[in-house]
């Protein structure tokens, strides 16, 4: 008689339940709430929490086949790349944050039956400005996602919907944590195909402290759809009754704002987005257009999609962005606040005479890792050797840093 054949033992996550809500996360305060620990994969968050274990090199040959080279400039600002360009669609998406170009994305790959479906982000029916993640499988579904939710989402609490789902190719939006971790994790996806978008993310903000920067920063807090900081060195404003409204950045109450953003934010270099395969965002574009960066084939794949729907233009850069950063520095950590006329006055003189194109850009990036690797030292001093990843040492290495 023979014997019975053993059955296959079961993997981490098939054995695994997402944490009971109310838990606290395995990375505690640096928690950026991606939504892993919302699923079955919790089981690998060890591994793959992008505030645990930084992983860029992994991540990077995984993803594109190589990591980044440091000793290109453009590559240790913007990651592994193909192309960069600038673009807007010539037609825009009405109600799209800028022209739509992340939306007409995960239409056309619904349309064109790349993909089942689309991870994106809708917002809840109560608050415009509270996450909804959603796998959206219908052009409608993807455009109800259409403008950026500015606080933390659990994008990756929707991977407990897979399995069963039918959905066996998926396009992923999301941030640089949320990628981080997404990656990770996905070899042990029920999927046959996944394409990742990624969007540069900094600075996001709980549902409260999104609350306190609105109180402080705009005239009208409650009728705020949606705002963006811009390369023209001001936040612009839309309200509900389509009026626009613009505050320079260096008007911003600092005191009231310094605490304001979440730990995760304040300890992460990740911002633009190494492990996507295909990155559009605003920071390395004039103003007016979105900057695109293709960082292999897949991501190719998915701009062949829109880009004869684009206006594009070459990137450009020019001036320089030392100075101001090393400034900021100082005015940032002292937690300066400007009268507005003064504000006023000095964003127009950056404005016209400051970085523009990839220099803003590599001011940004500049501005906001020193700050993190500063917040580090200061907060989380045991971390600083294995969390800062060698391109944004290399980058904070530039500039002198106030006493921790």
């Amino acid at each position: 008689m023979s014997a019975a054949p053993s059955q296959p033992t079961p993997l981490p996550h098939e054995r695994a339940r997402p944490l009971p809500p109310g838990s606290t996360y395995p990375a505690k305060d640096l928690c950026s709430q991606c939504g892993l620990c919302d699923s079955r994969w919790v089981a690998y968050v060890r591994s793959s929490c992008a505030f645990l274990e930084q992983r860029f090199e992994s991540m990077e040959h995984q993803a594109h086949g190589r990591t980044r080279n440091l000793d290109d400039e453009d590559e240790l600002y913007f990651g592994v790349q193909q192309r960069m360009l600038s673009a807007r669609l010539a037609a825009p998406i009405e109600g799209a944050q800028w022209s739509g170009i992340v939306s007409r994305l995960g239409v056309r790959a619904l349309e064109s039956d790349l993909v089942d479906a689309v991870l994106c982000v809708q917002q809840s029916p109560d608050d415009r400005f509270t996450p909804l993640p959603v796998l959206a499988r219908t052009p409608a579904e993807v455009l109800a996602a259409r403008v950026n939710k500015p606080t933390l989402s659990p994008n990756l609490q929707v991977l407990e919907q897979l399995p069963g789902s039918g959905i066996r190719r998926l396009l992923a939006i999301g941030v640089g944590c949320q990628v981080q971790a997404l990656r990770a994790v996905q070899a042990t996806l029920p999927l046959d195909e996944l394409y990742v978008l990624g969007l540069p993310c900094v600075d996001n903000v709980s549902r409260q402290g999104l609350q306190t920067f609105l109180n402080s920063a705009s005239r009208s807090p409650d009728t705020v759809v949606h705002y963006e900081f811009m390369q023209d060195f001001r936040i612009h404003f839309r309200h509900a009754d389509g009026s626009e409204e613009t505050v320079p950045f260096f008007g911003l109450d600092t005191p009231a704002l310094k605490d304001v953003f979440a730990p995760s934010c304040l300890s992460c270099f990740d911002y633009t987005n190494a492990g996507a395969d295909l990155v559009v965002g605003y920071m390395g574009a004039e103003f007016g257009h979105q900057w695109i960066t293709v960082r292999n084939p897949r991501g190719q794949r998915l701009l062949d999609l829109v880009e004869a729907e684009l206006d594009t233009a070459a990137v450009t850069s020019r001036g320089d962005r030392r100075a101001a950063v090393q400034q900021g520095i100082g005015a940032y950590d002292k937690a300066v606040k400007l009268p507005l006329w003064l504000a006023e006055v000095i964003g127009f003189f950056v404005q016209r005479f400051g970085p523009r194109g990839l220099e803003y850009g590599r001011f940004s990036i500049d501005s906001h890792f020193t700050r993190n690797a500063l917040w580090l030292q200061r907060h989380h001093p045991e971390l600083v050797e294995r969390h800062i990843p060698a391109f944004a040492r290399r980058i904070v290495a530039r500039y002198t840093l106030p006493t921790p």
